[in-house]
């Protein structure tokens, strides 16, 4: 399985980005697709995640309410819809795939970065 990540850059606060995950290979066996991401000097953290079958989503509470996770099924993508984004929203963003439910994630991306001026 490859995650190939798109759509990072540079925004002002207040701004959006909508991150882009392209999955390929053995991915039928796909049980949660999910967002994290790192800032410098800071752990990688959890910022959403939504099953593969049936949508069901989650968000880390710092970015309910302003970012949306979404899928296509049919062409293998993730999708991360940021907005209002704040300055602490920059770090380098990625993709993950988890097989089985409750196991760490199998697969990474190699990330994007997503930098918000104030």
């Amino acid at each position: 399985v490859q995650l190939v990540e798109s759509g990072g850059g540079l925004v002002q606060a207040g701004g959006s980005l909508r991150l882009s995950c392209a999955a390929s290979g053995r991915t039928s066996s796909t049980y949660l697709m999910g967002w994290f991401r790192q800032a410098p000097g800071k752990e990688r953290e959890f910022v959403a995640g939504i099953r593969w079958s049936g949508g069901m989503t989650s968000y880390a509470d710092s970015v309910k309410g302003r970012f949306t996770i979404s899928r296509d099924n049919a062409k293998n993508m993730v999708y991360l819809q940021m907005n209002s984004l704040k300055p602490e929203d920059t770090a380098v963003y990625y993709c993950a795939l988890q097989i089985r439910r409750g196991t760490p994630y199998d697969y990474w991306g190699q990330g994007t970065q997503v930098t918000v001026s104030s």
